[in-house]
Parts: C-alpha cells; sequence; structure tokens
C-alpha cells in the first residue's frame, strides 16, 4: 500500500498549501476551534466554517480563491476512537472558490494534486457524485478519463450546513482502493461499502443553496466551492501504514504513552485500542486547551471533560495510576508546534489545565469507588444481585465513574449490572445533550436576514449621545415582518440609525424608549443577531408604531453612566493585572452591566489579599489621575503596533476601534466614560476560581461602590453596637470572643469525655453473651455523632474479650446509630456496616460502613427498643 514513505505529515501539509498557493490561492491561517459568531455548533468541525460568512456574501473575503490547514474535532465518533481509523481531532486541509471558479476546475486541481504532487496510482482512485449531479461525471471523464459506470452515484454525495441552516450542495468524494485484502469480499464492493477497502479521502463540495430551517433551499447569489482533504489519512496511505495512529503525527504520541504503560504498540490488540485513545484524546486536549476551550459540565466544556475522563479511563487499564497527559502534552506540543504556534505560546496554560482537571478526576474516581462500595452493601441487604441501569449511569454522568471499571469491580464481588437500563439512560441522556447542543435558530432570523439585506447596515450613534432621531424602517412579530404593532405587543424594531448600544464585548445591551406621535415602544434589550444589524427587543407600552414612521430613540442614561463606568474599570482592572502578574495574564471573558462588573483571566493561582489591596489602590490611582478616554479608528497592524491589546481568540476587521486612557490601551467597541475621573470609585469584592486555569474578580463602581461601603460601615456600626464597643474595636473584641469560645468548648468537651466514659463503665456491666461473644446494644445520651463513635470505642475496649457495640442515642431529629466490632470477629464473618443498615432499615432510616465501624439512623424513635433487641438476633446468625 506504501507510496512515498518519504513525505512526513508536515511536508504533506505544506505541499498541499503551496500547490494551493501555485494556482492563485490566499493562504489564511486556521481559525480557532471555537467558532467565530456560529452558535451553529459547539467546536469547529471543518475548513470550511470560517468561510461561511464569505459563501453568504455577510463578508469580504481577503482573496476569492482561499487555502488553508483547519484544526477540527467532532464529537459523533467518540465512542469509536480506539479502532483504526476514527479520530475526534483532525486536520482538514481545504481549498475554497467565493464565486471564483466552480466544478471543473476543482476536480481537476484534485486530481493533479493527488496524481502529480504526491503521486497517488490513479488506479487506485475512485470518484463519488450525487446521483442528481450530472455535471461532475462529465468533469470525471474529461479530465481523469473515467468511465461512466466507474463513477458511483450515492444519495449521501450531499453536503448539509454543519448547523440546523446555511449553506449546502452536492459533492464529489474521493475514495481510494486500499486493496482487496481489506474488503468484504463481495462482488458489489465499491466506495460507499462500510468495509475497510475504500478509504474516504477528499471531499469536493459545490455550494450552490442555502438551506433554511425548515429544509426550504434557494440558490446562492454566486456558487462556490469547499473542499475538505484528510490530512491524517492521506498521510497514513502514502506512509504505508495501516493505521492514522502509525504516521509520524501520531505514533511518537502513542510510543510516549506506550512507554509510560511500560508496554508497547502492537504487542496486544487492546492494549492497542487504549493507547489510541489516548493517544487522540490527549492531542485533542491540547489544542482544545490552546483554543481557550476549559473543562465544565456543560457545551464545549463538557466535551473537554469527557474526552479527558475517557482517556483517564484508558489509561487506568494500561497501568497508569499517576498522572499522564499534562506529561505527554510536550510530545503532542513538539510535533506541531512549529506550525501552530499558539501550542507553544500557551505551552504552561496547557499543562496546568490538564493538570489541574487530570488530578481532580483522580478524586472523581476515589469517591466513585466509596459510592459504588456503598451502592453494594444496600443491594447486598437486599439480597439484590444486579446493579440498576439508572445507578450505573448515575456514577458515569453525575460522578464521571467509568462503566467498565463499575462492570469489573461488580463482576468480582458477585454483580452484574442491567446495561439494558444503562443504554436507556445513556439514550435518554444523548437525546437531551443532541437538544442542548444542536443550535435552534429564533424564527426571526430568516426576517432579520432579509431586512439585513434589503437596508443594509444600522448605523450606532451611540458613541456620540443617548438621544436621537431615528426612523423605523422593519417590525417582526414571531418571525414575520409587520407593517405596524400596537400595545402592548412585544416585538422587534429595526431602525436606519440608533444610539442604542447592541449587546456585545461583555457589554450588555441598552434600554430606554422609542417614542413616536401615536405611542411609545419599550426596548428591554438590544442585540445584534447579524453583523452590522441592531435590533431593539421589546413591547409596545402604549399607542401604536408604523414602518416608516419616524421616532425619538432615548437610552436610559443612568443605565448607561453606570454600565460606561463598570467598562471603562475593566480596561484599568485588565492593566493592573498585567502589571501586577505580567503580560502572559490574558482577558477569558466579562460581563458588564450597570450594577456590577466581573471579568476573567487567565492566572494558574489565586490572588492575595495583598494583591487585591494592589490592584484596586493601582485601579483608583489611575481614577483620580481622571486621564481623558481617547478613541481612534485604525488598522489592525497599526493598532497593534502602539500596543494595544485585542482579546485572546478574537477575529477582528480590517479597521479597529481603539481605547485609550492612560497607559491602558485595548481594541474595544463598547461605550465608555470620558475620562476615567467619571468611574469615580473602584472596589474588589471577590476573587474565584472561573474554571481551570482562569480566575474571576467581581466589582463595583461608581454609585453601586459607594452604596456598598455604606452598607457595610452600618454593618461593622451594628456590631460595634451589640457588643458596646467602638468601631474600631470590633475586630479585637471579635477575636477576643473568639478564643473564649474556643476555651469554653475545649472545656464543653472535657465535660463530654468524662460523662461519656462514666456511662461506658456502666453500659460495659450490661453486656450479654451471644454464642460465645461479648454483646453490647444499648440507648446512651451524647450530644453528637463524635461522640457517640468516641463512646462506641471506648466500650468496646473495656469488653474483656473480642465483642460487638452498638450504642444509639436521640439527637433530636432523629436516632444515630454505632456500630463497632472488634477485628477478630470480622474473621467470623461479622459485619458493622451490614448490622447497621438492618438496624437503620428498623428505625426507617439506613447504615452502613466497613466491617469494623459503621453508621446508620432513623427517625422511627418508637422502633428504637425492638431495634436494640435485634442485635442479639443478628450477630447469633451471622457469627461462623
Amino acid at each position: 500500500m506504501s507510496v512515498n514513505t518519504t513525505l512526513t505529515g508536515t511536508e504533506i501539509r505544506a505541499r498541499y498549501l503551496d500547490f494551493f498557493a501555485s494556482k492563485g490561492h490566499t493562504r489564511v491561517p486556521s481559525s480557532s476551534l471555537v467558532p467565530r459568531n456560529d452558535p451553529t455548533v459547539l467546536l469547529t468541525t471543518a475548513g470550511m466554517q470560517q468561510m461561511i460568512p464569505y459563501f453568504l456574501g455577510r463578508e469580504t473575503p481577503p482573496a476569492s480563491r482561499l487555502t488553508s490547514a483547519q484544526k477540527c474535532f467532532r464529537t459523533t465518533d467518540i465512542d469509536k476512537v480506539g479502532n483504526q481509523r476514527s479520530l475526534t481531532f483532525f486536520e482538514m486541509l481545504g481549498n475554497f472558490s467565493v464565486g471564483d471558479y466552480f466544478k471543473r476546475d476543482a476536480i481537476s486541481y484534485a486530481w493533479e494534486f493527488l496524481t502529480q504532487v504526491v503521486k497517488l496510482p490513479p488506479d487506485r482512485l475512485h470518484p463519488t457524485v450525487h446521483p442528481e449531479d450530472d455535471e461532475a461525471p462529465a468533469y470525471w471523464r474529461e479530465i481523469a478519463g473515467f468511465a461512466d459506470e466507474a463513477i458511483v452515484r450515492l444519495d449521501e454525495n450531499w453536503w448539509g450546513p454543519p448547523g440546523a441552516s446555511g449553506p449546502c450542495g452536492p459533492d464529489s468524494e474521493i475514495y481510494y482502493d486500499r486493496g482487496s485484502q481489506y474488503g468484504c469480499g463481495e462482488a458489489d464492493c465499491k466506495p460507499g461499502c462500510d468495509c475497510e477497502r475504500f478509504l474516504e479521502i477528499w471531499n469536493l463540495v459545490f455550494m450552490q443553496y442555502y438551506q433554511d430551517l425548515d429544509g426550504t433551499r434557494t440558490p446562492l447569489p454566486r456558487r462556490n466551492i469547499d473542499t475538505g482533504l484528510g490530512l491524517e489519512r492521506l498521510t497514513m496511505l502514502l506512509q504505508g501504514k495501516e493505521s492514522v495512529f502509525e504516521i509520524d503525527l501520531y505514533r511518537g504520541i502513542v510510543d510516549h504513552f506506550a512507554t509510560l504503560a511500560q508496554t508497547s504498540y502492537g504487542k496486544d490488540a487492546k492494549t492497542d485500542a487504549s493507547l489510541r485513545v489516548i493517544a487522540d484524546h490527549g492531542r485533542a486536549l491540547v489544542f482544545l486547551a490552546a483554543d481557550g476551550v476549559l473543562p465544565s459540565n456543560e457545551g464545549r466544556g463538557y466535551i473537554f471533560r469527557r474526552i479527558l475522563r475517557r482517556a483517564v479511563r484508558h489509561g487506568k487499564l494500561l497501568g497508569l495510576d499517576k498522572p499522564f497527559l499534562a506529561e505527554a502534552a510536550t510530545t503532542v506540543i513538539k510535533l506541531m508546534g512549529d506550525y501552530y504556534t499558539e501550542l507553544r505560546t500557551q505551552q504552561e496554560r496547557i499543562i496546568e489545565i490538564l493538570s489541574m482537571e487530570e488530578q481532580k478526576f483522580s478524586q472523581t474516581l476515589s469517591t466513585g469507588l466509596s459510592l459504588l462500595n456503598e451502592l453494594l452493601d444496600q443491594l447486598r441487604q437486599k439480597q439484590q444481585t444486579v446493579i440498576p441501569g439508572e445507578d450505573v449511569f448515575k456514577l458515569y454522568d453525575t460522578h464521571g465513574f467509568p462503566v467498565e471499571l463499575t462492570q469489573e469491580i461488580a463482576s468480582e464481588q458477585g454483580f452484574s449490572i442491567d446495561t439494558a437500563g444503562f443504554e436507556q439512560s445513556m439514550q435518554r441522556q444523548q437525546e437531551r445533550s443532541r437538544a442542548a447542543s444542536s443550535f435552534v435558530q429564533a424564527t426571526d432570523e430568516r426576517a432579520l436576514d432579509q431586512i439585513l439585506k434589503q437596508h443594509g447596515t444600522t448605523e450606532f450613534t451611540g458613541y456620540q449621545g443617548i438621544t436621537d432621531s431615528s426612523k423605523v424602517i422593519a417590525l417582526v412579530v414571531d418571525g414575520e415582518e409587520v407593517e405596524s404593532i400596537s400595545a402592548p405587543q412585544q416585538a422587534l424594531v429595526i431602525l436606519n440609525r440608533t444610539p442604542f448600544y447592541a449587546e456585545s464585548g461583555g457589554q450588555i445591551g441598552d434600554r430606554g424608549d422609542l417614542t413616536s406621535p401615536l405611542g411609545t415602544f419599550h426596548v428591554q434589550d438590544t442585540r445584534r443577531p447579524l453583523k452590522g444589524l441592531i435590533v431593539h427587543y421589546g413591547a409596545m407600552s402604549e399607542g401604536h408604531l408604523r414602518v416608516g414612521e419616524n421616532v425619538q430613540a432615548d437610552v436610559v442614561e443612568q443605565r448607561r453612566e453606570d454600565t460606561m463606568r463598570n467598562h471603562s474599570a475593566t480596561h484599568l482592572l485588565h492593566k493592573a493585572l498585567r502589571d501586577l502578574l505580567g503580560t502572559q495574564v490574558e482577558q477569558r471573558g466579562s460581563l458588564v452591566e450597570p450594577e456590577r462588573l466581573r471579568f476573567d483571566f487567565t492566572s494558574p493561582h489565586a490572588l492575595t489579599s495583598s494583591d487585591i489591596a494592589h490592584i484596586d489602590e493601582q485601579v483608583n490611582r489611575w481614577i483620580r489621575a481622571n486621564y481623558p478616554v481617547e478613541t481612534n479608528i485604525m488598522p489592525i497592524k497599526d493598532a497593534m503596533s502602539t500596543g494595544a491589546m485585542a482579546l485572546f481568540g478574537e477575529k477582528y476587521d480590517d479597521l479597529v476601534r481603539v481605547v485609550s486612557m492612560g497607559q491602558s490601551i485595548e481594541l474595544c467597541g463598547g461605550t465608555h466614560c470620558r475620562s476615567t475621573g467619571q468611574i469615580g470609585l473602584y472596589l474588589t469584592i471577590q476573587e474565584t476560581s472561573s474554571a481551570a486555569g482562569i480566575r474571576r474578580i467581581e466589582a463595583l463602581t461608581g454609585r453601586a461602590a459607594e452604596a456598598y461601603l455604606r452598607r457595610r460601615s452600618a454593618t461593622v456600626d451594628s456590631i460595634a453596637s451589640i457588643l458596646q464597643v467602638q468601631s474600631d474595636q470590633v475586630e479585637s473584641r471579635v477575636e477576643q470572643l473568639n478564643q473564649e469560645l474556643a476555651a469554653a468548648k475545649r472545656q464543653i468537651a472535657q465535660f463530654q469525655r468524662a460523662d461519656a466514659l462514666r456511662q461506658a463503665e456502666t453500659i460495659v456491666q450490661q453486656s450479654k453473651e451471644v454464642s460465645g461473644i461479648p454483646v453490647v446494644a444499648a440507648s446512651v445520651s451524647v450530644p453528637d455523632d463524635k461522640v457517640l463513635r468516641e463512646m462506641g470505642e471506648m466500650v468496646r475496649t473495656k469488653l474483656k474479650q473480642p465483642g460487638v457495640v452498638v450504642l444509639a442515642s436521640d439527637l433530636g431529629e432523629r436516632i444515630a446509630l454505632q456500630v463497632t466490632i472488634d477485628p477478630a470477629l470480622t474473621k467470623r464473618g461479622l459485619h458493622a456496616g451490614k448490622i447497621a443498615g438492618s438496624i437503620g432499615s428498623h428505625l426507617g432510616g439506613k447504615g452502613g460502613g466497613r466491617p469494623e465501624i459503621a453508621q446508620g439512623g432513623g427517625k422511627n424513635k418508637a422502633a428504637l427498643g425492638s431495634a436494640l433487641e435485634l442485635v442479639a438476633t443478628l450477630v447469633r446468625d451471622t457469627i461462623k
């Protein structure tokens, strides 16, 4: 199968980009795995995603011919990763035409590259086309000399949009024949067969239509080309390897993990599958972390966490008990950091995120083991041997405990799991997950898209003021354009110009009123659902509003001013953090509201109280300096040369807005104070962890900060009054009271222990012999569970021979139970956890624990006497 074993994956990528550059294509860098302005998908799944705005005519491309090597991540085959072919993260080589060439040239370029540049044997290549596409087969016959019967027609040769709507069209896929030894042996085996013989390597998409949410397809204004060639698959063929995991882009990662596990790839099928999983997932995690994806329980973060947990589980199967993913990240970065330079610049952060999350999951595994053992004890008491599927799924989904490990431990202890029940729970969760992750656009999108095409972009005048005269150019109700609305109708209002700021860059949208001679529309929110189009969301509070009417647009002044104070303060905060912690600090999100500001930034460690005090002092020093806030529009290159800070992962237009205040210079489209002095006062109120490697500051400015300090001052005065001291003496008085309280607690504990000892002396005398074993079952008076445990141990040690101690105490809302058994008796079948479970159940509650010591309880106080009488029977029936 080998064609050219001398080419590395890096060289193949370079040859592809060089080839299309020679055909007039402009190289564009890979976009982030986090899609820009595309809520239809969680992650970048294809090279064409960054091209969609160009295909739809919403943005101007840098050129009509483009080529790229794009980072991609697909979640559909996560559970299949481990076989020879499936990947989550991969590289997609692509060439794109935005209204330039179409089918003929796309086919010609593909054929030339495959047969002349990388020299794949032409007789091994087989094209497929859509049955209703007559043009593509004609070009394949003309350019490559294929007979018509050699061109396979497949219904699945249609490329749909990555989300619910978007550009689409027929496609032509190119398959490579790996040889009959990989086939199914059927006479009609051909491209599209499920066997391993024919491998799809390149998809040529002829983008001709736009698909609406309802499935309706309309021709695009310009026909486009989008192609995707899998780098890993092509490299596998050229290097003559059996799987993508053996190519040079992967083998170093696989071998690194194999070395850690003290094994070698190719030694054992089960081991190889686990090595493939952690190699793919390990590589994917490095790229996700580099692009700002952080572990969480939803969205992209859930995907990150899911594949990390899957990798750790397979690491456990290989015997890797210590964290290994962060260590292996350096291998991934070494292999791919020359082309994807963000891996090197983010290396320290990537390693820290992986280390923290892997360590956290190791703790999760420990918790899962404890929960599983408790579940097995409960099932034993009920004499059940099958773990319900819902419980298995809860361990897996809620606590991240691998199903395979649950099954293994259960089998060792004589249990099985309800696989069907687990699968049903998993299916329900997947349906919920798909519903949550699939993007369902508002019904208004189509109407707004037409409005944008017809009327153009909205002029924003909010930098100059908070009021303006404007004209209603469109009204939308329930996804349809209407000519008029009346109170109390809800609607979307689009003006030709507006002072209302649309939510963007962390700053929330403005509120206010649109007033015409016939009515008032109350704006509850302002957004920009399509680039360039500002939409006012709200309801008519009185009267009527018609398309074409002139309105007075008034933003709520105090709300805007408070928001501007907080927004300007985030810039000063960002600068203060970088000055204190270093230039590696990067903004990772913000929220700017009238009431407060929230600022997320990269940092592996929490800020100290001294750090926070320093930041507050610095920000307030700049506020008092009353620096003018200046804005300038300039080319992005000029802006970056001034040292302006740009947001990580953000894609900017050629012309950007630069906001300067003192030493702070940032790219920003938000509204700001005229000078820093207008912020008034800055106060950090909280610093917490937002995610792995991300810290969050919440702060107040202006009126909100003043109100906060007044409340704090009033609280201190109130406490001083209660303590009957001056306000400046509160701290010392509270410290004194704490010391007195600690001393009192120690004295009480001494009294309680002495009382417990006296009770223990009496209780020991009440022991009864059961099957030759001293058994104590008594009700005692103690203040809490801790003293009850201590008393149980006291009584056990005072017995003259190994015995069983069961103590119960009324703690108010419940009866607390403590079971203590001498270790020598556990070898004879006695188990404290089982006894606690039986007695707890008798009390209307539960119990459980280790063989030597266990706890339990219940709320049925009337059953306490009979519960204690049950102890002797349990011991007699169990002792061997």
